[in-house]
């Protein structure tokens, strides 16, 4: 089934990819103010793993003609996932070898508000290749660095029981920092239009003006950030495993995608912005990376190229509950319990990210078998995370 629901009471209609009564009304709210807006092309569409988020839906798909609403990509740009198959299978992993791995990888990749010290010599590199952009010495520093929140890095299992490396992370207080920015100067410039909006979180640009070139410009420029970002703490990972296992080998390309952006595409014959907050692209052919939780499965997916999604799948499974809802429902004990066989943190710094706060990626997976088929089905051994 292509479309599980429909808004229509909006100004555009809203297509989503999951049955409308598992959809919080605050998100389905914040939907039909997306689908108000004047610029909006053809129609907003909704993810299987779409709520509530900050101005846009985590989990919309935005087309959007000669403008853009910052909010829509949100504030970490160039959020995204990264993730190859390995030559190595769970053998190789003998007695205390993931709990090694797990501390080795700590060491060479900071979490949380950690960055390195200085920065390292590929950080600098990718910086006087951008020199001019304005970067500070920690957003250097923060290159090749995890962060918090869902943040993570993973080494899974496939159902041929090879080994994969799977990581998520966006662009770091860079991202943050100009996405706020943009979305304070969008609000003043729609007061000083004086345009009235039902959520001012959705105060967007015009295609043609300053503000609008300046914004994608940053947008640009963090989603680059993110994507070697992504490609440093690979490759230091590489590295940790290349030094604990000699044989180690890749055993594919590396897939490194945006799940918040913003890309210039044609669909329906048409030039249009989209937007992707809590989405990826699924053209027919592009291989993405769709994460359950840390104690659940994740998929390496192919598009199908569904143009009613504008070549769009989800990004994950997607929260059901709070942070603070869900260390107020849950204990260690049960934190313990849903990631049993997983090398990982369990302590109350992670409560937030238990499992049971996620929606049921088996599910979301069902409600978009019309936008990516699977093509190989991962569960995690060991999980770090900020």
């Amino acid at each position: 089934m292509p479309v599980h629901g429909t808004i229509e009471n909006a100004r555009h209609p809203v297509k989503l990819w999951t049955p409308l009564r598992e959809v919080e009304s605050q998100a389905l709210d914040q939907l039909r103010n997306i689908a108000n807006l004047p610029f909006i092309f053809r129609h907003v569409a909704a993810m299987p793993d779409v709520h509530l988020g900050k101005g846009a839906t985590v989990g919309s798909v935005i087309a959007m003609k000669a403008a853009v609403v910052p909010a829509a990509v949100g504030v970490d740009i160039g959020c995204g996932m990264a993730a190859v198959k390995t030559n190595l299978t769970s053998h190789d992993f003998g007695d205390g070898a993931l709990a090694k791995l797990r501390r080795s990888i700590e060491r060479s990749v900071p979490v949380g508000f950690n960055s390195h010290k200085a920065p390292t010599e590929a950080a600098m590199k990718w910086a006087a290749a951008h020199r001019g952009a304005g970067l500070s010495e920690k957003n250097v520093c923060q290159l090749g660095t995890l962060g918090g929140g869902n943040h993570f890095i993973e080494i899974c299992l496939d159902g041929d029981d090879a080994v994969w490396i799977m990581l998520h992370s966006g662009s770091r207080n860079l991202g943050n920092t100009l996405a706020e920015v943009h979305i304070r100067n969008a609000k003043k410039l729609m007061k000083a239009m004086d345009i009235h909006l039902d959520d001012p979180d959705l105060a967007w640009f015009e295609e043609g003006s300053d503000d609008f070139s300046r914004y994608v410009k940053d947008v640009e420029l963090a989603q680059e950030y993110a994507m070697e970002n992504r490609r440093l703490m690979m490759s230091a990972v590489i590295r940790d495993m290349k030094t604990q296992f000699p044989h180690f080998d890749l055993a594919g390309d590396i897939i490194n995608c945006h799940h918040n952006y913003l890309s210039r595409e044609t669909h329906f014959g048409e030039k249009v912005i989209v937007t992707r907050k809590g989405a990826i692209r699924a053209r027919k052919g592009d291989l993405g990376i769709i994460p359950g939780s840390m104690g659940t499965r994740s998929y390496i997916v192919r598009g199908r190229g569904s143009s009613e999604s504008f070549d769009s799948c989800s990004h994950g499974a997607g929260r059901r509950m709070s942070r603070t809802k869900a260390k107020a429902t849950f204990t260690i004990s049960d934190l313990k319990a849903q990631t049993e066989g997983v090398e990982c943190r369990k302590d109350r710094g992670v409560l937030d990210e238990i499992p049971a706060a996620y929606k049921d990626i088996d599910v979301v997976m069902a409600n978009q078998s019309d936008l990516v088929e699977v093509v190989a089905q991962l569960k995690q051994v060991l999980c770090v995370k900020g």
